[in-house]
């Protein structure tokens, strides 16, 4: 992990493949179709040749639908409700891509700073120069070529820069920052670089139109199903630990038991309901299904975030 310094645009700058990130990676159950989609669009921006061979070898020319890859903004946007996956999946997909292209990609992690301190011009150019960086180091490919590296430009919270500017309260600089933001995407598809923006929100309404359009794909995060619950629950409590007919209580106990709608999100789960398991059991004590059933029972789900 590598502290990025520049003008404070940056929260972090990772490179992959990383092992730690390879974990994490792995273990995001339930989205393996998001994580098919954003590998293999990923794949296709560094390598568009691959498509060309793709077509040449099924249809033994060049098809013409392909032509639609060839200025498509390269913009995915997650969204969904707290605790989801979304920007887990955006901080570590490219791990995967960077092992699969045999390259190395490079994750700009945008800083909430870029919104600036409200002076005139200041977000714009933060935003500008942010894309300006990410495109300094990706040139160019055509579709005969392949990257020799590869970047993903990562907007957490990506509402509070992109927000709709058909709101009537809206200041003038911010209406100014998503102009540059929308810039930036369409000159890198224009320019045919190797780099993904993806861009996080739990307000997806709230994004500018003229954002979502750009979108090649867009995908909304739920809380994990039962199925779901169980697997996560699985993954770290063995059946030594917990047998199949106490998991199943207390995959129940993590659902909507209290007539809201809501079950646990995956991170409660994953940094709540299981940390408080083996805290309550350490140093003296063991695990049991008792002892998760009890605490799941005490654990309450985070509630909804609200667009309102």
């Amino acid at each position: 992990m590598e502290k990025n310094s520049t003008e404070g645009i940056f929260d972090e700058v990772l490179e992959f493949p990383d092992s730690d990130v390879k974990r994490r990676f792995d273990r995001l159950v339930g989205l393996d179709s998001v994580k098919d989609r954003l590998t293999k669009e990923a794949l296709m921006r560094l390598q568009p040749s691959s498509l060309e061979n793709w077509s040449q070898q099924h249809f033994k020319e060049s098809l013409p639908a392909l032509r639609y890859f060839q200025r498509r903004p390269p913009l995915f946007i997650l969204a969904g409700d707290v605790g989801t996956g979304k920007t887990e999946l955006a901080e570590t997909f490219g791990d995967a891509v960077a092992r699969k292209a045999g390259i190395p990609i490079l994750l700009h992690s945008l800083s909430l700073t870029a919104r600036g301190t409200g002076a005139v011009g200041e977000m714009t150019r933060l935003i500008s120069s942010a894309f300006g960086i990410v495109k300094s180091q990706a040139p160019s490919i055509s579709g005969s070529t392949s990257a020799s590296s590869g970047q993903i430009l990562l907007i957490d919270e990506a509402d509070a820069l992109a927000q709709s500017r058909e709101s009537a309260q809206m200041h003038h600089e911010d209406r100014a920052g998503v102009n540059a933001l929308i810039r930036g995407i369409d000159d890198l598809a224009e320019g045919q670089r190797p780099v993904l923006v993806v861009m996080c929100t739990n307000r997806l309404r709230a994004l500018d139109p003229a954002v979502m359009r750009r979108a090649a794909a867009t995908f909304e995060f739920t809380r994990p199903n039962a199925d779901q619950r169980r697997i996560v629950l699985r993954n770290a409590f063995p059946e030594y630990v917990c047998s199949e007919a106490d998991l199943s209580r207390v995959v129940e106990l993590t659902g909507d038991c209290d007539g809201t709608g809501v079950g646990f999100s995956f991170s409660d789960i994953t940094q709540r309901l299981v940390p408080s398991v083996v805290l309550e059991a350490f140093p003296d004590r063991t695990i049991t299904s008792e002892l998760i059933l009890s605490v799941a029972a005490q654990t309450k789900a985070t509630p909804a975030f609200s667009e309102q």
